[in-house]
């Protein structure tokens, strides 16, 4: 089974940076596209930014020129610059990928990571 292992989250004030990480391990042939979805308490979960083989990028109007994603294709990890950070970017970030893995049969599927906690304070 796939496993997602997130990690940067922590504890910053308004304006200032974290950045995310997530690397996707297991049984892998191929991963289509990695993104980054976060919840807020008592919110819908929503799509942040994702990114996919080609490179080609998708932001949610909410972070658009704050948060920066990226790949890493070697490492099949993904990574989320955040900076200029707000408030209301306080939530549960939660890694996830489209990954085609060998299993019993080649089998595609979305996976998710555990969440990574942003709190971001005025």
């Amino acid at each position: 089974q796939v496993q997602l292992v997130e990690s940067g989250g922590g504890l910053v004030q308004a304006g200032g940076s974290l950045r995310l990480s997530c690397a996707a391990s297991g049984s892998i042939f191929s991963i289509n596209g990695m993104g980054w979805y976060r919840q807020a308490p008592g919110k819908q979960r929503e799509l942040v930014a994702v990114i996919i083989s080609g490179g080609r990028t998708n932001y949610a109007d909410s972070v658009k020129g704050r948060f920066t994603i990226s790949r890493d294709n070697a490492k099949n990890t993904v990574y989320l610059q955040m900076n200029s950070l707000k408030p209301e970017d306080t939530a549960v970030y939660y890694c996830n990928a489209d990954i085609t893995i060998l299993k019993n049969a080649i089998t595609r599927n979305d996976y998710w990571g555990q969440g990574t906690q942003v709190t971001v304070s005025s």
